[in-house]
């Protein structure tokens, strides 16, 4: 059995480590409900925007976005990939991985390449080891993140789209769901299913100055940065909960850990002090 001096020296050692695990869980609460606010504020103005694309599809039939082309040979295909700057939040990007890799297999399987644009740190430390090619990169986004972050490299994607260089462009990160959960979703992000005539009924139309074609240009550009951006303010908010859970479960562990440390101590003490006990006695008992 350990002696009392080592234990107290990792009981004291364990209970450092549960103050730092209890303030990242409390700074991780704080930055979740402001994460939540942008994330709650982000999705009307994207919806909305996929309505007005329809509006504008609508009113164009005979132009052809390059955004609204579905090409039937799939040569190469583009993943936006979302992740966390920093670690300690559980199994947020590694589930994120897990479900991603399959779905490259499958394409390479069919004979399309692969072209990745990683959002995040944690991705491009992954993907570094994959011989996977990646076109662009950006790292280090806060947890505010803004849209002229993301423009650089998500346009390298959507350039390469429009030239057709790519045939298929997907957004990878993780969905909100509560505080306790999190999913990765992997969704189509070109080209663009615009809504169906039965989802428009019943709206009023607009008057399209100077003209819709030109409008629905510029649209639908903001469109795809508008979806991005969202993917990246929901995962920055499955970061935090995922962080505040992963921090509350070490700070537990760690205060059972130190219950258990705390009976050791207890133990020895109480060993040492019979010891003591019973060579008194034997002592006095020689005299």
């Amino acid at each position: 059995m350990a002696g009392t001096k080592e234990i107290r020296n990792k009981i004291r050692s364990v209970r450092s480590t549960q103050k730092i695990t209890k303030a990242m869980e409390k700074v991780a609460a704080s930055k979740l409900r402001r994460t939540n606010q942008r994330m709650e504020a982000a999705r009307p103005y994207a919806d909305k925007i996929r309505s007005v694309i329809g509006r504008l599809y609508r009113a164009t039939p005979d132009y052809q976005h390059p955004f609204l082309v579905k090409r039937d040979t799939v040569n190469r295909v583009g993943f936006i990939v979302i992740t966390s700057d920093r670690g300690l939040c559980g199994g947020l990007n590694v589930n994120l991985f897990r479900q991603l890799i399959p779905e490259l297999r499958h394409w390479q399987d069919q004979g399309a390449a692969i072209d990745l644009c990683l959002l995040g740190a944690k991705g491009v430390q992954y993907f570094r080891r994959l011989n996977i090619n990646v076109v662009a990169a950006t790292t280090h986004m806060s947890e505010d993140p803004r849209v002229v972050d993301l423009i650089g490299a998500v346009s390298v994607m959507l350039n390469g789209f429009s030239e057709g260089h790519i045939d298929r462009l997907f957004l990878v990160h993780n969905e909100f769901l509560n505080t306790m959960s999190q999913k990765p979703a992997i969704k189509m992000l070109l080209p663009v299913d615009p809504p169906d005539q039965d989802q428009l009924q019943g709206r009023w139309d607009y008057i399209y100055e100077p003209g819709a074609a030109q409008l629905l240009d510029g649209v639908l550009k903001r469109y795809m940065e508008t979806q991005v951006y969202r993917a990246v303010v929901e995962n920055v908010a499955c970061e935090m909960a995922a962080k505040m859970v992963a921090m509350k479960a070490a700070t537990d562990n760690a205060g059972n850990l130190i219950d258990s440390l705390q009976l050791q101590y207890n133990k020895a003490r109480q060993a040492a002090i019979t010891q003591e006990i019973a060579e008194i006695v034997g002592g006095a008992a020689a005299v």
